[in-house]
């Protein structure tokens, strides 16, 4: 690293495997973290750790062809409301199977492990109960911390260094079950290049979203970026996808207010409108905001065969209809 040298997938990830040894001395990882830091994280030391943090931790394995994975990066420091957790329960009531990912809120009042547990869910790695979750309400939730076990050796050392290191970019890319689908938010396009390079590597369906003013979800508050790829979509077997920037007129939607995202200052606020939008009665904006990414999150589990108008309006019958709400009950019912 004091060569500006890169690391290899493979001696990536026997050194994470190491640290959940506990074989380097903490000032060694430090150095690492740092180092890494400073030089910009490549593809192949990214797709190491996650290999090493996949093998190291607790795999839930799911009983279903095709889910998907609906996940922010954070780290935009907006404080919005669960967009994503909220567009999983769309898109689970609209008929497809979701495997959503998360944890505690590290930049916001609410994560989406908050949200959940505020409705009295209860975490578990039990994997009947997690495979009975997707199968009978059609989403099952993941709680970052039962499953990767690699994260306790590295927490205080992330927490004393107060700054981003490669460990904010692994979330994302270490969902236990492996989704065959993602739609991702990130901050910045930068993070959508290295994403886009990593899922190409890792041979999924994706959509990255990012908002042009800073938003690592589909805001709305003005044009947004969405780089997606699609698995054998043609009849030769090669990938397909695509890169556009959208305006939310192109959704047919208006131009949402900064302040119409914000998740409040409680947990209890942001719960409020998470149950809010379920429910229908939530602002417009709120409600289009969520509809827009679930509508991506339903065309990356179509493989881009959907026209993301027809995806906006299964999300849209998914609210309108009450069935989100009745997946969210159902899951509530099988998780508490």
């Amino acid at each position: 690293m004091l060569n500006h040298e890169e690391l290899t997938r493979e001696e990536m990830k026997t050194i994470l495997i190491g640290i959940t040894q506990s074989e380097y001395p903490t000032e060694q990882i430090t150095a690492l973290l740092t180092a890494l830091q400073m030089r910009g994280v490549t593809v192949e030391e990214l797709l190491g750790f996650r290999d090493g943090i996949l093998e190291t931790g607790v795999p839930a394995i799911l009983n279903a062809d095709r889910y998907i994975d609906v996940v922010g990066t954070g780290g935009d420091r907006k404080n919005t409301f669960n967009i994503s957790t909220t567009a999983c329960f769309v898109i689970a009531g609209a008929g497809y199977k979701v495997a959503k990912h998360g944890n505690y809120a590290a930049t916001s009042v609410s994560g989406a492990s908050n949200v959940i547990q505020h409705h009295g869910i209860k975490f578990t790695d039990d994997i009947d109960k997690l495979n009975r979750s997707l199968n009978e309400a059609g989403i099952v939730y993941l709680h970052a911390q039962l499953f990767a076990r690699a994260m306790k050796f590295v927490g205080p050392i992330r927490k004393a260094l107060q700054f981003p290191t490669i460990f904010n970019l692994l979330g994302p890319l270490v969902n236990p079950s492996q989704p065959q689908c993602q739609l991702l938010g990130v901050a910045n396009l930068d993070q959508m290049r290295l994403y886009h390079q990593v899922y190409q590597k890792i041979g999924i369906d994706y959509g990255i979203v990012n908002s042009i003013d800073g938003y690592d979800e589909i805001s709305l508050t003005g044009d947004f970026k969405v780089t997606a790829g699609f698995q054998a979509t043609v009849p030769d077997g090669s990938p397909s996808g695509y890169e556009r920037i959208f305006s939310p007129a192109d959704l047919g939607f208006s131009i949402a207010k900064p302040e119409e995202l914000v998740g409040g200052a409680t947990e209890e606020e942001a719960a409020r409108i998470f149950d809010s939008v379920l429910e229908n009665r939530a602002l417009p904006a709120q409600k289009n905001i969520v509809l827009a990414n679930a509508a991506f999150g339903i065309q990356v589990l179509e493989k881009g065969l959907k026209d993301i108008d027809e995806c906006i309006a299964i999300a849209r019958e998914s609210i309108d209809s009450g069935a989100a709400l009745r997946t969210f009950k159902k899951f509530a019912e099988l998780n508490c």
